[in-house]
């Protein structure tokens, strides 16, 4: 009995598609589900880090291939779903990874000053290059919307496939001085569960990680301070709402995500999973 249970979780033979294959928390991903015997697509703008990622899953006996692959151009993304179709079949995966924030998209402060700031070279609400924020924006929500409207064709003939989106913990409540990257997170989550109806009869089911804070190379500027490597005020005020007391590791990711992936969550479809050490949780 307990050998059938475990057996829901078996992944071998199957082929995933991962956007931002080569970044922190994706690129983890893409190496755990290699070794579980995944076939891996590795998909990433920089064509380097896809590869780097690539190499780390062939050089350990699993199956992976980098494609250059920028999730905002539908003709880069089909060429992707195409090569993919050809070396390997239709992927029966799909984890929507590519987001991010960016400076030119980010306040300096959390609250407005009707004053104004003394340091002259702060960025207000008023200042945020629209431009900017809307490359933000469809980075985290145009790019998890194009990938699965293509990727999806081959699962739905399929008649079974499994989606994951990466949402946040910004979706739940929008973090300050992020409004570009929280307001495409709650966008990504809402589609998670739209696409998640719309597809309920065809046997695919689309689910998402809103993971905690972790320290990615692109959290970096907003949690370290880069000169003496400790906390900003933002960094301390993140653990100090984090329960667990840490930062989220890559690996801490990994558990959920299979589950969500495999046979073993066949009946759930449409949920939003808090991977944040207890942070949506905690209140004072």
């Amino acid at each position: 009995m307990k050998n059938d249970f475990l057996n829901h979780f078996d992944l071998n033979g199957k082929v995933a598609a991962i956007t931002a294959g080569g970044g922190d928390l994706c690129g983890a991903m893409a190496e755990a589900l290699g070794g579980m015997g995944v076939k891996v697509a590795v998909l990433d703008i920089d064509l380097k880090k896809a590869e780097s990622r690539s190499f780390a899953i062939t050089g350990s006996g699993g199956t992976a291939k980098a494609f250059r692959c920028d999730v905002l151009d539908r003709g880069q993304v089909q060429e992707c779903y195409e090569a993919i179709c050809s070396l390997w079949g239709p992927p029966d995966f799909l984890i929507n990874g590519a987001g991010g924030n960016a400076p030119r998209a980010t306040t300096s402060e959390e609250f407005h000053n009707p004053t104004g700031s003394p340091d002259p070279s702060a960025q207000s609400f008023f200042d945020l290059d629209p431009a900017g924020f809307r490359q933000v924006f469809d980075l985290n929500f145009m790019g998890t919307f194009l990938v699965s409207q293509v990727f999806s064709h081959g699962m739905v003939k399929k008649g079974k496939g499994s989606i994951v989106n990466i949402s946040s913990m910004g979706a739940l409540t929008p973090l300050t001085k992020v409004p570009a990257y929280s307001a495409a997170k709650g966008a990504v989550s809402n589609f998670t569960q739209w696409l998640a109806v719309h597809f309920s009869r065809t046997g695919v089911r689309v689910n998402a990680l809103a993971p905690g804070f972790f320290m990615t190379e692109q959290n970096k500027f907003l949690l370290l301070n880069q000169k003496t490597g400790g906390l900003l005020p933002r960094g301390e005020k993140a653990i100090a709402h984090t329960p667990m007391g840490r930062f989220g590791a890559p690996e801490d990711l990994i558990g959920t995500l299979v589950w969500l992936l495999s046979d073993a969550s066949s009946f759930v479809t449409g949920v939003v999973v808090p991977v944040d050490g207890g942070y949506s949780s905690y209140s004072i």
